[in-house]
């Protein structure tokens, strides 16, 4: 079997490939997470847990995004590969869509974390969970969405 990228290129490949994928887990993991453990009048270790799920939602889906960007320009099958099949333009808006969806929570997670600074809980009620696990559900679709169409594109479907 013959690669046209030298070793060390093969080795940088492999670990921005590992780095996208482990991302991956970790958003989906803190979602899951999230989305099980949400509650009305949660405790102290329940909302300190919460807003630390989503601190490490949001840097792994930082360092999915970074690593999305270098498979697609140095990494992958070419940009061309990607930019020209509507699939991964799917995946994109979906991504895009998932990332907005996830400000609300993350923003009521930051106020949270104000109360809890001071030694406070925070106030979370039914309504606001409520709301919260739908915005959850539809991130978790997304996710689940996402590697489909990776798939699908990774195997030309789509060109």
């Amino acid at each position: 079997m013959s690669f046209d990228l030298p070793s060390t290129d093969l080795t940088k490949s492999a670990l921005v490939a590992y780095v996208h994928y482990v991302s991956f887990m970790l958003c989906f993991g803190a979602l899951v997470f999230e989305r099980a453990r949400l509650r009305a009048s949660p405790n102290r270790s329940e909302a300190i847990a919460m807003v630390i799920a989503d601190i490490v939602y949001g840097l792994a889906g930082v360092a999915l995004l970074v690593s999305g960007i270098f498979r697609v320009i140095k990494f992958g099958q070419g940009s061309d590969f990607y930019t020209q099949n509507p699939l991964f333009w799917a995946k994109m808006i979906i991504f895009g869509c998932v990332g907005v969806l996830s400000l609300y929570p993350t923003f009521t997670y930051i106020l949270w974390a104000l109360p809890l600074s001071k030694g406070d809980l925070p106030i979370v009620s039914e309504v606001l969970v409520s709301r919260l696990k739908i915005i959850l559900n539809i991130e978790l679709v997304g996710f689940v969405l996402i590697p489909l169409l990776a798939t699908f594109m990774s195997r030309g479907i789509g060109l």
